[in-house]
C-alpha cells in the first residue's frame, strides 16, 4: 500500500521539531543540572533520543519542587508570622548547641534545639500504634495526620474510624497523605472520612496540567499532633505490615517517636507548610508549650526538594565528618552519594566505627540490588555494613558519637537526599542517645555482617543486574 507523499514531509518535520525541543531541553538541563554527570546523561539523551528523554526527564530529571516554593512564598507573610510567633514563644525554652553541628543542623531545619522535651523511644508497631491510637482517642480539640502511605486494611480501618470518631465528637482533623504513596487508597476510604467531618487533601505534586509528570517528588513525612501537646514522628506509615501481618516480611523492625514539649510547636509549622501547599485554609493550632520533667534537648529538622540546599544529604554528610568515635546508622536503603559515600570512607579511615544497618529482605527490588554494589567501595575501607535477618527493617536512626541521636523518616539515598519531603528529630539528650544506642546495639545482635564477596562471588547476571539498579540510583 503506498502512503500519500505529504507523510515522508511531514515525519521529517516533526523529528525536527521534536529535536528542538530536546535542544531546548539541553539548555534547561544545562542551567539546572546538579552534577557534571547527571547532566551530560541527560543531555547526551536529549539529543540521541527526546522521544523518550523528554518525559522522563519532566518525571525524575527536576531536582527542587519549584510548585511547593512559589505556595509558601505566596503564603509567606502568613507563614512567616506564625513561625516568629512560634520562636517568640519558645524564647524562654530555646538553646544553642555547643558545637558546629549543632548549630549547622538547625541553622538547616530553620528551626530551634529546645530544652523541657520528652522523647519516648518507640519501637515496631504494636508500641507505636497503641500510642499514636491513644493520643489520637484523647484529642480535644484538634488532630493534625499526616502518611506517606495509608492502606485501607485492618489497621487503615482503625485509623479511619478513629478520626472519624474525634471528627463526629467536634474534634478539628485534618489529614493529609501523598497521593503517590496512598496511590491505592479508595475513593470510599476518603469520602467515609469526609463525611464524618474530617478534612482531607491529598499532596499532590501535579496539580496543573503543566505539571502532570511531576511525580517524582513526595512528601514522605509522617506526622501526628494531637492538641498541640504531643507529636508524633518516625518511619511507620498506617497498614497492617508494619504489625508484622504481611507474610512475605514477617516481623517488620521499625522506630517512631513520641514528643511532648516545645518542639512539638516546630512539628506543627511543618505540618502547616505541607497544608499550606495542599489546602486553601490554614488551622488555627495552639502554640503555648509547656516544659516537660525529663527536660531533654531536641530539634525538628524538616528537609526536602524546596529547601535552597540538599539539606538531609549535608546532614548525612557532616555527621561522618565530624564524628570520631562511632557513626551508626540504621536505613533501609543504602544507596549514598558519592559526598556521602567520600565521608563515610573518610570517617572509617580515622578509625570512627562506623556501621552501615540495612535490611536483607527487598522491599524495593532496585534498591535492593543496588545496595550491594557499594561493598568495594566500603568494606575494605574500615566500613561495616550489616543486614538485618529476623524480618524487615525500615527503621531510619542515626547516632554521631555520643553527641546527637536522629530518628525520623529520612533513609540513606538520593530520594531522602533530594526528591523527599522528610521529618527527623535529632537530640543532644544522653539518656535518649544512650537509649538508642542500646537499641541498635540489640539490632545489630540479630544482623549478619556483609562481606565483599557476598557481591564479587554472586553470578555475572546478578552483578550485572546490580550494576544497572545502581544507574539508576538519582530515581530510586
Amino acid at each position: 500500500m503506498e502512503h500519500p507523499e505529504w507523510i515522508a514531509p511531514l515525519l521529517a518535520v516533526g523529528i525536527a521539531c521534536l529535536h528542538g525541543v530536546g535542544l531546548l531541553h539541553v539548555l534547561h538541563v544545562l542551567m539546572r543540572g546538579r552534577t557534571s554527570q547527571g547532566t551530560i546523561a541527560w543531555i547526551v539523551c536529549m539529543i540521541v533520543a527526546p522521544w523518550v528523554a523528554i518525559p522522563f526527564y519532566w518525571i525524575a530529571g527536576r531536582q527542587k519542587f519549584a510548585g511547593y516554593i512559589r505556595a509558601r512564598r505566596a503564603e509567606d507573610a502568613g507563614l512567616r508570622r506564625l513561625s516568629d510567633d512560634m520562636h517568640r514563644r519558645l524564647r524562654q525554652f530555646e538553646i544553642q548547641p555547643d558545637d558546629p553541628f549543632g548549630r549547622a543542623a538547625a541553622q538547616l531545619g530553620g528551626l530551634p534545639f529546645t530544652r523541657g522535651n520528652h522523647l519516648e523511644l518507640l519501637i515496631d508497631g504494636d508500641r507505636t500504634f497503641e500510642a499514636i491510637f491513644e493520643s489520637i482517642r484523647t484529642a480535644r480539640h484538634y488532630l493534625l495526620v499526616e502518611f506517606f502511605i495509608v492502606k485501607n486494611d485492618r489497621v487503615g480501618q482503625r485509623f479511619k474510624e478513629a478520626l472519624c470518631e474525634r471528627a463526629r465528637a467536634g474534634v478539628a482533623v485534618y489529614f493529609l497523605f501523598d497521593e503517590v504513596g496512598s496511590h491505592k487508597l479508595s475513593r470510599t476510604f476518603l469520602d467515609e472520612l469526609s463525611e464524618a467531618g474530617v478534612e482531607c487533601h491529598s499532596f499532590g505534586t501535579n496539580r496543573h496540567w503543566w505539571s502532570r509528570l511531576q511525580i517524582n517528588f513526595r512528601n514522605h513525612r509522617k506526622i501526628v499532633v494531637a492538641d498541640g501537646r504531643e507529636a508524633f514522628v518516625g518511619g511507620l506509615n498506617v497498614g497492617d505490615e508494619y504489625l508484622g501481618r504481611d507474610q512475605r516480611f514477617g516481623h517488620w523492625r521499625d522506630t517512631h517517636l513520641r514528643l511532648r514539649g516545645p518542639c512539638v510547636q516546630a512539628v506543627q509549622i511543618v505540618f502547616l507548610e505541607d497544608w499550606n501547599w495542599a489546602a486553601p485554609r490554614r488551622p488555627d493550632l495552639h502554640w503555648d508549650s509547656h516544659e516537660e520533667p525529663s527536660d531533654q534537648a531536641a530539634a525538628i529538622l524538616p528537609t526536602g526538594p524546596a529547601d535552597p540546599a540538599d539539606s538531609w544529604q549535608l546532614v548525612v554528610a557532616e555527621s561522618a565528618n565530624t564524628a570520631r568515635q562511632r557513626l551508626w546508622i540504621a536505613s533501609p536503603y543504602f544507596v549514598p552519594d558519592q559526598g556521602v559515600l567520600t565521608a563515610l570512607q573518610a570517617a572509617a579511615i580515622r578509625g570512627v566505627d562506623v556501621r552501615i544497618l540495612i535490611p536483607e529482605k527487598a522491599d524495593h527490588l532496585m534498591v535492593w540490588l543496588a545496595a550491594p554494589t557499594f561493598y568495594e567501595e566500603t568494606l575494605p575501607f574500615g566500613i561495616r555494613i550489616l543486614r538485618y535477618q529476623a524480618g524487615f527493617l525500615h527503621q531510619k536512626a542515626m547516632l554521631v558519637d555520643h553527641r546527637y541521636a536522629f530518628v525520623g523518616t529520612a533513609n540513606l539515598d538520593n530520594r531522602s537526599f533530594r526528591l523527599n519531603f522528610e521529618i527527623t528529630a535529632v537530640s543532644t539528650d544522653l539518656a535518649f542517645i544512650d537509649e538508642v544506642g542500646h537499641m541498635l546495639e540489640q539490632d545489630f545482635e540479630q544482623a549478619v555482617e556483609a562481606q565483599v564477596e557476598d557481591f564479587t562471588g554472586r553470578s555475572l547476571g546478578f552483578r550485572i543486574a546490580a550494576r544497572a539498579a545502581r544507574l539508576a540510583a538519582p530515581v530510586l
